[in-house]
């Protein structure tokens, strides 16, 4: 299996903000990789075989790459905007394929029963039509026009809305979704799933928060993430097969699924393939 198209792609590698000069060990696509401050405080990431990758710290996290990246890291322009709050959610070690980390980011029929009293309740299950796209001047895959009933949409929210939403999957590893901001109708919160890669069925998820919300304390803005992860780590560990089928014939689905037969398509237009299973077996 060809594994050059994702080689050449950005992936977190480590917190800017836990980062010392003692370093951090972990891998990258199968390679042992070492993330460290060097002497004048910037990120350095080092391979297996001692050579220095390429590095970008945005988001909060250090971000490298096995390749030579064609392009440089995705923007999100509400990391630069005034007022919010940026949270480092931590890292939670999963055994799935990162691609499968991705859907299931991407999965919104699954809130009521996964997520109950959270973020869906029945008999609030169903998911309405909405929009998917992949747009090609970006060359990402979006969808808008979401919409959900949940108990608690935010840590911020005092009760029950209908949440709108967008995601966007600018990265094959990589998720932004955009959600209505209870304290800030006319904005949207901004939580992202950057998910690194260690094997083809292990990955590292580093969620992170770009949020309009002055009052909850930090710790309970990380928590209240973390518990919906956590949540969704004990469905991922448990998905057969492990690696994320790309043959449509592989997995039935259903209207809800719109998002993750674009996300599919698109990586297997682009022969994004490191976490996939091509063919049933």
């Amino acid at each position: 299996m060809t594994m050059q198209a994702m080689i050449d792609e950005w992936y977190p590698v480590g917190l800017f903000s836990q980062l010392d000069s003692t370093g951090r060990k972990t891998a990258l696509m199968g390679e042992p990789i070492e993330v460290a401050r060097d002497a004048d405080g910037n990120a350095q990431v080092t391979g297996g075989d001692g050579r220095a990758l390429p590095v970008r710290m945005r988001y909060g996290h250090v971000w490298s790459s096995l390749g030579e990246p064609k392009k440089e890291l995705f923007p999100i322009p509400e990391a630069d905007q005034p007022g919010r709050r940026f949270v480092d959610v931590g890292v939670v070690r999963v055994r799935c394929s990162p691609l499968r980390a991705v859907e299931n980011f991407l999965d919104i029929a699954h809130f009521p029963f996964v997520h109950t009293d959270i973020l869906g309740a029945e008999p609030h299950t169903e998911v309405q039509n909405y929009k998917v796209e992949i747009r090609e001047e970006e060359d990402e895959v979006w969808a808008t026009q979401v919409k959900f009933y949940q108990p608690q949409a935010a840590k911020s929210a005092s009760g029950g809305i209908t949440t709108e939403y967008m995601y966007r999957v600018p990265a094959p590893t990589c998720s932004v979704l955009y959600k209505t901001c209870p304290p800030r109708p006319s904005e949207w919160d901004v939580i992202t799933l950057f998910v690194q890669p260690l094997a083809e069925d292990l990955c590292d998820v580093w969620p992170w928060m770009a949020l309009f919300d002055d009052e909850t304390a930090m710790t309970d803005l990380i928590h209240f993430q973390q518990t919906i992860f956590l949540q969704d780590r004990s469905i991922l560990e448990n998905q057969i097969p492990r690696l994320l089928p790309l043959d449509p014939g592989m997995e039935i689905p259903t209207r809800a699924d719109l998002t993750s037969i674009a996300y599919r398509r698109w990586l297997k237009r682009h022969n994004y393939t490191y976490g996939a299973q091509l063919v049933a077996q």
